[in-house]
């Protein structure tokens, strides 16, 4: 199923972008774009640039060079805080939950910044009707919670902002077959319900069973672009990750 709206102007827009740590150039003119309501996914073998750009996006990687659009707003030089109040946010590459701090916790944590005691308490009760798992565990710490657990804490979290777009980075890294399978239900379930998606994600052939549209990386560059069906069609593709 495709959710593309050619008609208007794409949700994120991402040109020329570049990053660099040290001497490394980590990205070097990265231009990708994620119309509203698509789920896009950002392929490549590790150290291709993936995560540098997600972190980038959100202001957690300094830019080098290169324009990021949002919402029809250059967001370029605006800090994580601005981006993720403006309606983006970042579920980051293992978890990272605080180990100490209730589920109950997590959620406030994450809708504090943006919202009225009244609305934080609204979007909680929409997670805990997602994520019918963390009514269950609301009151344990997160560190006594599975893999998978976390994984969906931690997306929860993230969506306690109401976010136009959700950036999520390896979100099946560490976990079970079974629950990779739920996870990636609960991604599609997501869109569904109009949330708009960037998946970096280390399982091609699900990731492009779920997403409209892919990008591949490689050594800082997208190399390849297209809609899921070309993707998954593609030989290159095909012989370098769904084992062809």
């Amino acid at each position: 199923m495709t959710h593309e709206k050619h008609d208007e102007p794409p949700l994120l827009e991402v040109g020329g972008l570049k990053v660099a740590y040290g001497p490394v150039e980590a990205l070097k003119g990265v231009d990708l774009t994620v119309r509203r309501g698509q789920i896009v996914t950002l392929l490549g073998a590790n150290g291709a640039g993936k995560s540098s750009t997600l972190n980038s996006l959100v202001g957690l990687a300094a830019k080098k060079a290169g324009r990021v659009t949002f919402a029809g707003r250059d967001i370029s030089a605006l800090p994580p805080e601005m981006i993720v109040r403006m309606g983006m946010t970042l579920t980051p590459e293992g978890r990272r939950v605080f180990p100490t701090l209730t589920v109950d916790e997590h959620l406030l944590l994450g809708g504090v910044m943006h919202k009225a005691r009244g609305e934080i308490d609204a979007v909680r009760e929409d997670m805990l009707s997602r994520f019918p798992i963390l009514r269950e565990r609301l009151h344990q710490k997160a560190g006594s919670l599975s893999g998978g657990e976390q994984q969906m804490l931690a997306i929860a979290r993230s969506m306690m902002s109401s976010p136009d777009l959700l950036l999520l980075d390896e979100p099946s890294l560490g976990l079970a077959p079974q629950i990779v399978d739920q996870i990636f239900e609960l991604i599609a379930g997501l869109r569904e319900r109009g949330l708009t998606i960037l998946l970096v994600e280390q399982n091609v052939a699900l990731s492009l069973e779920i997403a409209d549209a892919g990008y591949v990386m490689a050594n800082g560059l997208i190399v390849l672009s297209g809609s899921s069906a070309e993707l998954r069609n593609s030989t290159e593709i095909q012989g370098a990750y769904l084992g062809a």
